[in-house]
């Protein structure tokens, strides 16, 4: 009789289980996401001046917007007619959408699955099926939505007489590779779902897989609380940015676009990292100006420490941001880890997070966009109609300094973090 209960409330909380986490909740986790991507692509292009663009291209340019924010692509055309010439090239994450739409995917799978131990990897798989589906479908909609050709003004200068008088009308537009934002916005979708149960302690794991929580998950969740932490240092000064200097459209913009992109940048270079770029024509980078400043130069510019610190010297600060914020990421690793970890352990599992993270960071955060016009061989007449920036890091030796950064921070945050260990160690033998 016994067997028999315990077999038909198995069932049950199978059924219980899938019922949780159908078809209904995956959707609406799904949507949920593109919601508040779009909310945040809308509101961010808005505060930049997109909704001016002509021939109603802000939708579009917002769904592209969201498409780019999961790793799509987007290609940029153009055409002047016979007797004129157009290139352009845009490549760029814009990394608050893609925070937004991480962490509300992140929450709606996570959700269904709290306050249980234990899942099996048929329920994960099948759960995280559900969701990837929907989206497979959603992404296809917004790849094939992405798509756009708008006019572009000459002016009224030497540019603008020769489009006159040659019946130049430049267009510029944009579409998708639909097959490789399909299939790299399903492997950003993959990424964000593990790193959800990476991250949660609360979030069950397949037996298999509990052997690894001790040394990942703690790390995991370090390095995610120092990112969001950056995102909110980033904002609180931009806003205080914003209501003493003003340009709030601006500053509302880069929060809403592309916070990240910036603040994880001044994590790396704090590092020690060095970033190659340059800035020619009316591109521009977003605050503080001294980015732009060391970057428009006739030729490649470094972007480190050193450089920054010859226009202003108060970026050696980020150093010391760095340091705190690294020691306490590892404090916060080390005080969730079993005492049993030592501390040489946490060092070790310190900076492998750290590379990780790091090599995350120059490959998101890479910026590269270019324009330029030309009529019978002559290019920007218009003084204003081509450009180029681009922005890339020396990624090894990014990576190379995370190592060090890692171990010493890592084994301070242990040394930190020894007290509240043995608290638990000692609550441990109690109970025994």
């Amino acid at each position: 009789m016994s067997s028999r209960t315990s077999s038909g409330q198995a069932r049950t909380s199978g059924k219980r289980a899938v019922a949780r986490h159908g078809w209904a909740h995956a959707l609406v986790t799904v949507l949920g996401g593109l919601l508040a991507m779009a909310v945040v692509s809308a509101l961010g292009l808005w505060a930049a001046g997109a909704a001016d663009l002509p021939d109603g291209a802000f939708a579009p340019v917002v769904v592209a917007t969201v498409v780019t924010a999961v790793g799509g692509s987007v290609k940029l055309s153009g055409s002047a007619g016979g007797l004129a010439d157009t290139q352009a090239g845009l490549t760029v994450i814009p990394l608050s959408v893609t925070l937004t739409g991480a962490l509300v995917i992140a929450w709606g799978f996570l959700r269904p699955l709290r306050h249980r131990a234990v899942a099996g990897a048929a329920e994960l798989a099948g759960w995280a099926a559900r969701i990837a589906a929907l989206w497979l479908l959603a992404l296809i909609g917004l790849a094939l939505a992405a798509r756009h050709t708008f006019d572009i003004s000459l002016g009224n200068d030497a540019l603008g007489e020769l489009g006159d008088l040659f019946g130049v009308s430049p267009e510029i537009g944009f579409t998708t590779d639909v097959p490789l934002s399909v299939f790299v916005g399903v492997v950003w979708l993959a990424g964000v779902l593990v790193l959800a149960l990476l991250v949660s302690r609360g979030a069950p794991l397949p037996a298999g897989l509990l052997r690894f929580q001790t040394s990942v998950r703690p790390a995991a969740y370090a390095m995610v609380a120092l990112l969001l932490a950056y995102v909110v240092i980033g904002v609180v000064v931009a806003l205080v940015v914003a209501a003493t200097r003003g340009h709030a459209a601006e500053t509302f913009a880069v929060i809403l676009l592309g916070m990240p992109n910036l603040v994880w940048l001044t994590l790396t270079i704090g590092l020690g990292a060095t970033w190659n770029g340059r800035v020619e024509g009316p591109f521009g980078l977003p605050m503080p100006h001294v980015l732009d400043e060391v970057l428009r130069t006739p030729d490649i510019s470094e972007l480190n420490l050193r450089t920054l610190s010859e226009h202003d010297g108060r970026v050696w600060w980020l150093l010391v941001v760095d340091a705190v914020l690294l020691i306490a990421a590892a404090f916060v690793m080390a005080a969730r880890s079993p005492a049993r970890v030592r501390a040489w352990q946490h060092a070790v599992h310190m900076a492998v997070a750290l590379v990780l993270t790091v090599f995350m960071i120059c490959l998101v955060g890479r910026i590269s966009a270019h324009y330029g016009l030309s009529v019978l061989g002559i290019g920007d007449l218009g003084g204003g109609l081509a450009g180029e920036l681009f922005l890339r890091p020396r990624l090894w030796g990014a990576v190379g300094l995370a190592v060090p950064w890692g171990l010493v921070t890592g084994f301070a945050g242990a040394l930190l973090a020894r007290h509240v260990r043995r608290r638990g160690e000692v609550r441990a033998e109690r109970a025994g």
